[in-house]
C-alpha cells in the first residue's frame, strides 16, 4: 500500500473556518475532517467521469482502426468501471488532505477504498464475460449451430458464477480472514452439497448434455417413452411435454438425457403405410389392375417423394388378398399428411370400384353348439 505525509492543512485552515469547524465530533474526528470526506467522494466521482470519458476516448481511437467489434464492445461495456476505478483513485490521492495521520479511522477507510476496487475488478470481468460470450456467439461457426449457442450460454454462466466466487474469496482475504480456511469450507460445503442436492446437480448437468446434443427443440414433436407430445419449455431443471389429450409432462433432465427420444420435427418427409385387403371372389386381372390403379395414383400425387413407391402383393391373409402400399409425402406438417392421406384413400376407393373389385370384409366362423345328450332311462327295479 501506498504511503502518503500527513496533512498541513489544519493551520491554514484556521484562517478561513470558524472555530467550531475544529471542535472534537464523532469518532474522535474533527467537523472539518468529516465534513470533507463528503466533500472527496464528490470530486472523485467528477474527476473519475472526467478521466474516464478521457481514457475511453483515447482507447477508441485505438480500437477504431482494427477490423473487429469486440473490442469496442468490451470498451464500452467496462466504461462505468473505469470511472468508478478513476474515481476511487482520486479519492486516494486526496486522501491526505483530511489530515487524518495515524488516525485509527485511515485504515478502515484504505479497507473500504481496497473493497470498492476489488469489487470494481471483479465487475468489469463480470461484464467482459458477456462480451466474450456475446463474440463466439456471433461467430460463423455458432450462428447456425443451436447447440453450439446453448451450450455457450452454459459457459458463459459458469464463468460468471466462477467471477463472483473469486471476487469473494478475494473480498474476504483483503479483510484479513483466512482464505485457507474459506476454500476448505467451500470443499467441505461443495461435498455436502454433493450429497444434499445430488439430483439438483445430475438435472443441471442432463441440461447441459441437452444443450450441447440439441436431440429436441421447443416446439418439436417427441416421442419420449410410453407419450407422445410437444416440448413446451427446456428448463435447468426439468423439460415439459404437451400430450395430445393437453396434459403437461414433467421429466426431470437428468433422467431424460439417458432416455431414447425420438423426435418427429427433424424429419424430412412423412410415411403412408398400410395394407389393402381385397375380398377372396377378386380375379387375377382386377388384382393387377388395383395395384396398378394405386400405384400410379400415388407416383401422380404431387407431394409424394418419387423415389419410393411400393405397391406389392404381399400375403393371401386368412380372410383377404393383402396388398402392401407404402410411400412418402414431401411434408412435415402432419396436419399437411393427414389431408394427402385422406386424398389417397378416397383415390383407392375408386380405383377398386372402377377394377370391379371388393374390399374383404371380416368374417366369423359360428360354430352351433353341441347338443346335450339326453339322460339314460334308470334301469327297472327288480322286485
Amino acid at each position: 500500500m501506498v504511503t502518503f505525509p500527513d496533512s498541513s492543512a489544519e493551520p491554514w485552515l484556521r484562517h478561513f473556518l470558524p472555530q467550531v469547524f475544529f471542535n472534537i465530533g464523532p469518532r474522535g474526528l474533527m467537523w472539518w475532517q468529516l465534513l470533507a470526506f463528503p466533500v472527496l467522494i464528490v470530486v472523485g466521482w467528477l474527476a473519475g467521469r472526467v478521466l474516464g470519458a478521457l481514457a475511453r476516448g483515447v482507447l477508441h481511437r485505438m480500437f477504431r482502426r482494427t477490423k473487429t467489434l469486440w473490442d469496442d464492445r468490451l470498451l464500452k461495456s467496462v466504461g462505468p468501471a473505469l470511472t468508478v476505478l478513476f474515481g476511487a483513485l482520486t479519492f486516494r490521492l486526496l486522501l491526505p488532505l483530511v489530515g487524518l495521520g495515524t488516525s485509527a479511522e485511515l485504515p478502515v477507510v484504505r479497507e473500504l477504498l481496497q473493497t470498492l476496487v476489488i469489487l470494481t475488478t471483479f465487475w468489469a470481468l463480470w461484464r467482459s464475460v458477456g462480451v466474450f460470450t456475446q463474440m463466439l456467439l456471433d461467430q460463423t461457426w455458432a450462428i447456425g449451430n443451436p447447440s453450439a449457442k446453448s451450450l455457450l450460454n452454459v459457459i458463459g454462466n459458469f464463468a460468471k458464477a466462477a467471477v463472483a466466487i473469486g471476487c469473494i474469496v478475494t473480498v474476504l482475504a483483503s479483510f484479513g480472514y483466512p482464505v485457507t480456511t474459506a476454500v476448505a469450507g467451500l470443499g467441505i460445503g461443495g461435498i455436502a452439497l454433493a450429497f444434499g442436492a445430488q439430483k439438483t446437480v445430475e438435472n443441471l448437468f442432463g441440461y447441459v448434455a441437452i444443450s450441447a446434443d440439441q436431440p429436441f427443440r421447443i416446439g418439436d414433436v417427441v416421442k419420449i417413452g410410453a407419450f407422445t407430445g410437444e416440448v413446451e419449455r427446456i428448463g435447468a431443471r426439468s423439460t415439459r411435454v404437451r400430450t395430445p389429450d393437453r396434459t403437461l409432462v414433467t421429466i426431470p433432465n437428468g433422467r431424460l438425457s439417458e432416455m431414447e427420444i425420438e423426435t418427429f420435427g427433424v424429419r424430412d418427409r412423412i410415411r403412408l403405410a398400410m395394407s389393402l385387403g381385397l375380398s377372396y371372389d377378386t380375379t387375377d386381372t382386377q388384382v393387377r389392375l388395383v395395384m396398378a390403379g394405386v400405384e400410379n395414383l400415388l407416383r401422380k400425387h404431387p407431394k409424394t417423394w418419387p423415389d419410393t413407391v411400393v405397391v406389392r402383393l404381399a400375403a393371401l391373409g386368412p380372410a383377404s388378398i393383402d396388398i402392401e402400399v407404402m410411400c412418402w409425402f414431401v411434408t412435415t406438417d402432419f396436419d399437411q399428411f393427414r389431408v394427402f392421406r385422406q386424398d389417397v384413400l378416397f383415390s383407392i376407393m375408386r380405383v377398386v370400384t372402377d377394377a370391379g373389385a371388393s374390399f374383404a370384409s371380416p368374417s366369423r366362423a359360428v360354430r352351433p353348439a353341441p347338443a346335450k345328450e339326453e339322460a339314460a332311462p334308470p334301469p327297472p327295479r327288480v322286485n
